[in-house]
């Protein structure tokens, strides 16, 4: 059996070559979120050094917390409490979830909309980037929205003595939003698929 001719990149016209190069472009953006991420991870460590110095006794780092995570008391606040520990877990935890969206922007934009990164094979390649395309990544940001939004929520209800009523109806108002958003994205996406697959028969 002969082997299979190797099949060699098409040479492209100057003004497509042009255009499909364009999209070199878009790599200082990925590189801006790269840099980006490592704000947040210095935020991050900050906002855990005040805690743990809040924790043995620290009132600089405590007050640096209270006035980080907006909480207010008609008492002086001169040590850590439940719902002040509580507001910083969750303020990281946001931290966190926000620099997860940021590498699913990262690394599935670059290899969607730029070039692939040929990581095949790679013992830490991400399970979802093997089958990951615009509509895909579509969905993972719509959840990771979602996700942010609910910590953001569930903050300001842990905390709601200091909001007004208008501000808690706008947050949850706001959320369901990105809830129905998400659903509606995700709904478009399941139904593509079998429009196509009803088209080929």
């Amino acid at each position: 059996m002969a082997d299979r001719p190797s099949l060699s990149p098409q040479r492209l016209p100057p003004l497509p070559n042009l255009i499909f190069a364009s999209r070199w472009l878009q790599l200082p953006l990925y590189l801006g979120l790269i840099l980006a991420q490592a704000v947040y991870v210095f935020h991050f460590w900050v906002e855990l050094t005040h805690l743990i110095e809040a924790a043995f006794g620290n009132e600089a780092a405590l007050g640096k917390l209270v006035t980080s995570i907006g909480y207010k008391s008609t008492a002086p606040v001169t040590s850590l409490n439940e719902t002040i520990i509580m507001l910083v877990v969750l303020a990281l935890i946001d931290v966190v979830m926000i620099s997860n969206l940021l590498i699913m922007v990262i690394v599935g934009g670059y290899e969607t909309f730029v070039s692939r990164m040929r990581l095949e094979g790679h013992p830490d390649q991400p399970e979802w980037l093997s089958h990951v395309n615009a509509s895909v990544l579509k969905v993972k940001l719509a959840t990771a929205i979602i996700g942010i939004s609910s910590i953001h929520l569930l903050k300001t209800f842990i905390n709601a003595e200091n909001y007004t009523e208008k501000v808690l109806l706008w947050q949850t108002a706001i959320h369901i939003t990105f809830l129905l958003s998400a659903l509606a994205v995700a709904g478009a996406d399941r139904l593509m698929p079998h429009t196509r697959r009803n088209g080929e028969h």
